[in-house]
């Protein structure tokens, strides 16, 4: 199954990364890539290493599986391995049809001068992060595919880098470029799951207190 991880990880770049920056710049001119963001050693900085760090997991952890580094525990066993298939095959779909949903907004890296449409629609509806959602998903099932102490570690730092990326990075310039129309919506509409991680109504004040940016300037 290390063979079919490494497969469906560089159709995982290619789907996500590739094909869609290549899509961006057939329909805009730019491929969207706007990189790591934040000086060395900030917070900012820290979720795009991390990012990256976790990518590089994703290869070594297969590689490591097919040089002789055995699995921990009960990862072992063909029921977590094949649903690790079915998640990472899951995961791929859902980061490409969750990236074309959003448009011409779509970037990889924030540019705090940049201004795109705030995108609330389609899987946005219901969750405010949801490629990174169905990134980790994906990092879910490649790491039971091949469940190494190396992937699983790659996975918890997939999952940090994406935690401080929405919290650090994303959420802040979306306040502060969309004010009240991000707030209300952040309100209604989970971070990466229906329901949680919404903001919390005094938060939702705060905001469109502070700022009266309109609806239709900048977004992620």
């Amino acid at each position: 199954m290390a063979v079919t991880a490494l497969a469906l990880f560089a159709v995982y770049l290619g789907v996500g990364f590739v094909l869609r920056s290549w899509l961006q710049w057939r329909r805009t001119g730019d491929t969207g890539f706007r990189g790591i963001s934040g000086r060395p050693g900030s917070a900012e900085w820290l979720a795009g290493v991390g990012f990256v760090l976790a990518l590089v997991a994703g290869v070594l952890g297969p590689v490591a599986a097919l040089v002789g580094l055995d699995p921990v525990g009960w990862l072992a066993a063909p029921a977590a391995t094949w649903s690790g298939l079915v998640l990472a095959v899951a995961g791929i779909a859902a980061t490409l049809a969750t990236q074309l949903n959003m448009g011409t907004s779509w970037r990889i890296g924030v540019d705090a001068t940049e201004r795109t449409a705030l995108v609330t629609t389609g899987a946005f509806a219901w969750v405010r992060n949801p490629i990174f959602t169905a990134m980790a998903l994906t990092g879910a099932g490649l790491a039971l595919m091949a469940p190494n102490v190396v992937a699983l570690l790659g996975l918890v730092l997939l999952v940090v880098a994406l935690q401080l990326q929405v919290r650090v990075v994303e959420e802040p310039y979306l306040r502060a470029v969309h004010g009240v129309a991000y707030a209300v919506y952040a309100a209604s509409t989970g971070r990466f799951v229906p329901g949680l991680g919404r903001l919390r109504s005094t938060d939702a004040a705060a905001a469109a207190g502070g700022t009266g940016a309109s609806s239709t300037s900048g977004a992620r």
